[in-house]
This record gives C-alpha cells, structure tokens and sequence, in this order.
C-alpha cells in the first residue's frame, strides 16, 4: 500500500530545524514495516539526517556550510533574488532534498541521537513544501 501526503511548513528562519514531530503528526499511525520517503519541494533549502542532541553539530555544519558557499562573493552570476539565493541553491544541492528512511515496528527506524532536519538557507525562505511517501 502507498500512502501519500503533502504537507506545508510553517516558515522557519535560517538554520537546521527538527522536524520529526511535524512528519509524524501529518502520517499518524505508521505501519509495522515500510519505507517512508520525505521530498522537499524547493531549491534553496534542504533535508538532513543528523544528530539531534548537541547544537554545536547544527552550529558547526552551518559555519562549514558557509565557508564553502558565502553570501555576496563576487564569482556569483545568479544575483537577482538576493545575496543568500545562489548559496541556498548550493548548499541544497550539496545536502539533497529527499530522505528515506526504514519504518520498523511502527516507527521510523533511525539511530539513538538521529533527527529529520529542514535545513533552511534562506533569510527568508518562507512556507517550505514536503511530499511524504509512504509504502507499506
């Protein structure tokens, strides 16, 4: 069986933001065994599967983030939507807009210190759209 959900966010600012709760609230009751594939409808933000317990990870991943894709350098040629755009688009490349992960026993089957994030490269990214997918 495949059960299929969009959802909208509620926007969030710039940063790494666990979004667990907000999947497992739109899917309810998950089943015994399955795949659940998490799509983020846009281009300048991204999905992540990381540790969830420390915030010096998110604070850490950010600041590397930015050294590899800095707002405003003057090699940019795609400029007109502001000067955070073209590294949202970057990193969101680099990071990937799709999750799946293994549900097993009724929950999403990750590790101990594992969390969904919404990366968000954006100012002002705004509502951010996701397809959840779920075979069963």
């Amino acid at each position: 069986m495949i059960l299929q959900k969009e959802i909208l966010l509620p926007p969030f600012s710039r940063g790494f933001h666990l979004i667990d709760d907000l999947v497992l609230d739109a899917l309810g009751q998950l089943p015994q065994t399955g795949l659940l594939n998490i799509f983020l409808k846009h281009t300048s933000a991204a999905l992540m599967l990381n540790e969830n317990a420390d915030p010096d990870v998110r604070t850490d991943l950010e600041t590397l983030l930015n050294r590899m894709a800095p707002e405003g350098a003057s090699f940019y040629t795609h400029v007109l939507e502001g000067a955070d755009d073209m590294p949202a688009h970057f990193k969101s490349a680099v990071l990937g807009t799709s999750l799946t992960l293994p549900v097993t026993d009724y929950r999403i089957n990750t590790g101990t210190w594992q969390g969904i994030y919404l990366c968000e490269f954006r100012r002002h990214g705004g509502r951010r759209r996701l397809v959840l997918t779920l075979y069963s």
